[in-house]
């Protein structure tokens, strides 16, 4: 009975290998060289969280399965975030409230970045939107001269992921569109 929580779940590898294809997309030099990302823990928390939203609102749907997956996906997510922070030499106190944290922050992200997609899409608000919940959630704040490049990308990548079945996504396969096109 105890060995069954050592196994590994079904699709755990399919999951790995979506959430390594969002960490790679979200450390793209782009976004740090060029569209104003910080390039620290906190910046990179934040473009993984942002890749993260994106293809969880992929995978809203109604099917038990993809529920699933998202769950695992979100989990790895975190049990990921946990181990770097124990890795930059957090303590066991501290990294509860740490990722508590990064919870809030990334629900709060999701629900902006989805309030902001689900505007009428073309509308001059719904770009509005999202440059303000990017700046908001990814720019602490502060509107960089990148902003519209970044707001096109997101956007874009969007429509990206929407055009890919979801099972092949559940299967482990996602493909990326490229920040700098």
């Amino acid at each position: 009975m105890i060995l069954s929580l050592f196994k590994k779940k079904p699709g755990e590898a399919a999951v790995r290998s979506v959430y390594a294809s969002i960490v790679a997309q979200s450390r793209q030099k782009v976004f740090y060289a060029d569209w104003d990302i910080s390039d620290t823990v906190t910046g990179r928390f934040d473009m993984i969280s942002l890749h993260l939203c994106l293809v969880f609102r992929r995978l809203k749907t109604s099917s038990d399965e993809d529920r699933k997956f998202s769950q695992s996906l979100f989990d790895l997510f975190f049990k990921d975030m946990d181990h770097s922070l124990r890795e930059l030499g957090a303590g066991d106190m501290a990294v509860p409230k740490r990722i508590q944290k990064m919870g809030e922050l990334f629900y709060g992200l999701l629900a902006s970045i989805s309030d902001a997609l689900d505007a009428k899409e073309g509308d001059v608000e719904n770009k509005k939107a999202l440059s303000q919940a990017l700046v908001r959630n990814i720019y602490g704040g502060e509107e960089p001269q990148s902003i519209s490049a970044m707001t096109l990308y997101v956007e874009r990548l969007e429509k990206h992921l929407n055009t890919q079945k979801t099972s092949t996504i559940l299967a482990g396969e996602i493909s990326m569109d490229a920040p700098n096109e």
